[in-house]
């Protein structure tokens, strides 16, 4: 859906709404073609919104409203963390979070052949690829991209996973890097694994480090981007004192 606006308004953005707050008022305003993503709703010259959230803004021209559930609906392509529940000699039975279990074919995995079938204990964490999904059945996942390389899925060994909404990982995910990842990243090493189903995997050789990664990504998710940058600092701060 497009709309028509002569400049970028700001005062709302990174803020939260609710339904019926109007966001954009486009009366006064002239051609410049803006996109309007889900949760806001056009009616004449008023933008406002249809559910609560953060009103979020996506160079150059795209506005939608950003929800947070707890419940994850898989679509293909996402990217997920899934914890082994079972296996039986074709599949693995995975938790991706959502309604049901997710299916992983045990030839899912690059070069995977009868011969050289992967061995997970159950509550393995794995970094997977939503494949297909069907309604009535169980969503199917790989440890592949598209081409069928592994790339950077397969199993997530050692550090700490962290159950968050799925607002919070798709902040996470968002470009340019968001900017919680992004400061931190200045001063600590530490790795990553953010899936779309709500669940974090974070890594670093020091445990501190961990801890400070994962409460600041918890505590980032109702913050502007200056709030999340100030944020950080003063974690930062406080640990190096």
């Amino acid at each position: 859906m497009a709309a028509k606006v002569s400049v970028s308004p700001t005062s709302l953005i990174d803020q939260i709404v609710v339904p019926g707050d109007v966001v954009l008022d486009l009366s006064n305003m002239t051609n410049q073609t803006i996109k309007l993503g889900s949760g806001l709703h056009q009616d004449n010259d008023v933008i406002s919104a249809m559910r609560a959230g953060k009103l979020s803004f996506c160079k150059p021209n795209k506005y939608w409203v950003e929800s947070s559930h707890k419940r994850y609906i898989p679509r293909p392509e996402d990217h997920v963390l899934g914890i082994v529940v079972d296996s039986k000699t074709d599949n693995f039975w995975v938790d991706i979070k959502g309604p049901q279990l997710a299916l992983l074919p045990v030839l899912a995995f690059e070069g995977g052949t009868q011969r050289n079938i992967p061995k997970f204990e159950v509550g393995t964490l794995l970094y997977l690829r939503v494949v297909k999904t069907n309604t009535g059945m169980n969503p199917e996942l790989s440890c592949t991209d598209a081409s069928g390389k592994a790339a950077l899925f397969g199993p997530l060994r050692d550090g700490f996973m962290l159950e968050t909404s799925t607002g919070l990982s798709r902040m996470l995910l968002s470009s340019p890097t968001c900017p919680v990842i992004e400061a931190l990243g200045k001063k600590l090493s530490f790795e990553i694994a953010v899936g779309l189903n709500g669940r974090v995997w974070v890594n670093s050789a020091a445990p501190r480090t961990v801890i400070i990664v994962a409460n600041a990504m918890m505590n980032s998710e109702s913050l502007s981007v200056t709030q999340q940058r100030i944020m950080v600092e003063k974690l930062l701060a406080k640990i190096s004192d």
